[in-house]
């Protein structure tokens, strides 16, 4: 009847857990959006840059061009500077012409050893299209006077070179912009690879925190079956209550003080009852803390700890101290136990000892996964006679 009354209790929330799991993926599917919407925006950007670096690029060539070559003063004026025009318009028709093939060739792809021959080869191809149309059509087709005073072939020599390097110097700046943008994207891969990473683990360390946080319960519970029914069905209730929270925190990388406190005091429930006046508590939350924010069966996790090594083992029991103060920047919480530590060398040796099990090694891992170095978790003896548990958290807005 217990576990009917406490199951029952359980299935009476599908229809929440099923709509915020609805909003759960109205949000991804927004966040998608969002994603394609950005990448899209930011294509658009890219196309608008190339757009504008090719005027301006093949603009300022124009300029100089009429600098160093002004036209003649004559009939064919407007000829020639038509045909500088149609030169520099050439120019710019190659090089955006040029882009489809080197994406269809892959040569974006290729390092700079087997690249730089083909840069070569493409410049000298381009100039020498280049340079035939630029010559061609206006002494060629139109029949202008030779504007040179010197050879002809000396001139189309000259040109030609003239417009490899050009074509070379657009194709290298082309190829540079390319090797900065897909560095930009190796290292956001990077990026995201490592938070994957770091997510996955983190879920690793949820999935051990829960078998052992579990076992402890059930083995609890098992002892108290068997002593006092009434007593029993009160902590199949606080069970289920605990592994409905358990199962909903497994999909939660942070969850308030005040829900993360309700499963302690379910837990210490369940054990006050199996213990009786062995067990004593003592809470100094202060009011303004139940609001943050901490890793899911964190607090849990370490009064877990404080019961199962500074109480069970011990004939008189003893008091599990729970405080929540805030100091500086950061959120402390502390779980004081009767007890003395097995290994106080440092804090890395004393969370690994065997007197801690996996679940302070787990709570230790995660608060780093999330803060890094700006959370810490450290295990000490203190006061005499004490084992003290103190976690810090920084406040959101705080640098360290």
């Amino acid at each position: 009847m217990a576990i009917a009354q406490a199951a029952g209790e359980y299935t009476n929330r599908p229809r929440d857990e099923l709509a915020a799991t609805g909003a759960s993926l109205l949000r991804h599917s927004m966040g998608t959006f969002s994603a394609f919407d950005t990448a899209a925006k930011l294509q658009h950007t890219k196309e608008r840059l190339y757009v504008l670096c090719q005027l301006c690029g093949w603009g300022l060539f124009l300029v100089s061009f009429f600098l160093v070559n002004p036209p003649q003063l004559g009939h064919n004026q407007m000829l020639q500077v038509a045909s500088m025009v149609m030169v520099v318009l050439l120019g710019l028709v190659l090089t955006h012409y040029a882009r489809p093939l080197i994406t269809r060739w892959g040569w974006k792809q290729l390092g700079w050893r087997s690249l730089s021959p083909r840069i070569v080869l493409m410049a000298a191809i381009l100039s020498l299209i280049w340079m035939a149309a630029g010559f061609g059509y206006p002494y060629g087709v139109l029949q202008l006077p030779w504007a040179y005073k010197s050879n002809p072939a000396i001139v189309v020599i000259a040109s030609w070179l003239n417009g490899m390097g050009l074509m070379f110097g657009w194709l290298c700046i082309y190829f540079f912009y390319h090797i900065y943008e897909q560095l930009q994207r190796l290292q956001v891969e990077q990026l995201r690879l490592v938070a994957n990473i770091k997510e996955a683990e983190l879920r690793a360390l949820k999935a051990q925190v829960n078998p052992h946080f579990l076992f402890n319960s059930l083995n609890s519970l098992r002892a108290l079956i068997e002593e006092d029914a009434p007593r029993a069905r009160e902590a199949v209730t606080r069970l289920a209550s605990m592994l409905r929270y358990s199962l909903q925190s497994a999909q939660l990388e942070i969850v308030t003080l005040e829900e993360e406190l309700r499963t302690v005091e379910d837990y210490l429930a369940l054990e006050q009852i199996r213990h009786e006046n062995r067990l004593r508590v003592s809470w100094q939350i202060a009011a303004a803390a139940r609001t943050q924010i901490v890793p899911p069966m964190l607090v849990q996790t370490l009064v877990e700890n404080a019961v199962k090594y500074g109480v069970s083992i011990r004939r008189e029991g003893g008091e599990v101290m729970i405080s929540a103060q805030f100091e500086k920047q950061s959120l402390i919480i502390s779980v004081i136990n009767p007890g003395e530590l097995t290994s106080p060398s440092n804090a890395a040796s004393a969370l690994a000892g065997s007197s801690t099990g996996v679940g302070l090694r787990n709570a230790s891992e995660r608060l780093k996964f999330l803060y890094g170095d700006q959370a810490t978790l450290r295990l000490f003896s203190a006061p005499a006679g004490c084992v003290s548990a103190v976690v810090s958290i920084p406040l959101p807005g705080s640098s360290a």
